[in-house]
């Protein structure tokens, strides 16, 4: 038996963060079976994304989350799931961090390089300390501040993603040195590299198949032109035409808009795409990432 896929969907949030109903949320299945089961995709920037079979749908399943499992949620549409990465290799980017408050203090210094990875390539960090510069016990710090700093990025916050970072120089004290010290300095070399290696906002890119009848192919090519499309291909179906294109992650890009008719029987634009396949939080239907600013 196959049942039609969702049509619509929300982003929630919950109120308060790490409340014993996020956390029964996460844990188990929470709103049974049947055919009519919300997909749930649980994302990294702190949102839950609802998918159902319309609004009356979705406003049920929100109202079971706070009878059944005591989950107030801000609920909105889904925001873009950008990220940041460096624009350029920069190196010997040196940061110390001293501290003194007259009894043992704070002291780290690190230098570091970083250059921008292959999309996908993730993060990357390479010990290049040679004659004990920095003991061996403070290495894995400098890369803990650094994972850290990922978190946030210099251009508006978002995380840093498919960066390459060499730890080549540095020093330290023998008192007044330790594995939080070189956190850090470790958290601040990161920061002051991003800033210097001319940072690009990334957005994501969907595989996006969209099927119309060829009256209204050029408003569809039109609509997929205003998210920035980029055409792949298009395949005639019956009376239909099939578009397949990459298109950025903006805007209702989650809506699956299902055939309609108006009153006098013709098909209305908005709901003419019978199938929108892509989504900003899922890893099977994204191509890759662009840049859309730098600074």
């Amino acid at each position: 038996m196959t049942f039609p896929d969702p049509v619509i969907a929300v982003a929630r949030r919950a109120e308060v963060e790490g409340r014993p109903g996020q956390a029964r949320l996460r844990s188990r299945t929470p709103l049974g079976g049947g055919p009519d089961l919300p997909r749930l995709d649980r994302r990294g920037d702190g949102q839950t994304i609802i998918e159902g079979m319309g609004e009356l749908h979705l406003e049920i399943i929100v109202d079971r989350l706070k009878r059944e499992f005591n989950v107030d949620a801000n609920v909105g549409r889904p925001q873009v799931a950008y990220r940041e990465t460096a624009g350029k290799p920069v190196e010997n980017i040196r940061e110390k961090f001293v501290r003194q408050t007259g009894g043992s203090g704070q002291f780290a210094d690190v230098v570091i390089n970083l250059a921008p990875q292959q999309p996908g390539d993730g993060y990357e960090f390479s010990d290049r300390i040679t004659g004990g510069k920095i003991p061996k016990e403070y290495i894995p710090a400098v890369d803990a501040g650094i994972k850290e700093a990922m978190g946030s990025g210099v251009l508006a916050g978002y995380p840093i993603v498919d960066v390459k970072v060499e730890l080549t120089d540095g020093s330290y004290h023998e008192v007044d040195s330790s594995e939080r010290a070189f956190k850090i300095a470790g958290s601040m070399a990161f920061k002051e590299a991003m800033k210097r290696s001319k940072p690009k906002l990334l957005e994501p890119v969907m595989a996006v198949e969209v099927t119309t009848p060829e009256d209204y192919l050029g408003d569809v090519m039109g609509n997929l032109n205003s998210r920035r499309g980029r055409i792949e291909s298009m395949n005639p179906l019956a009376n239909a035409q099939v578009i397949k294109a990459s298109v950025a992650a903006v805007g209702d890009v989650r809506v699956r808009h299902r055939p309609a008719f108006d009153d006098a029987g013709a098909r209305r634009f908005h709901h003419a795409v019978r199938s929108l396949r892509g989504s900003a939080s899922d890893d099977r239907e994204r191509h890759h990432r662009r840049s859309v600013l730098t600074r």
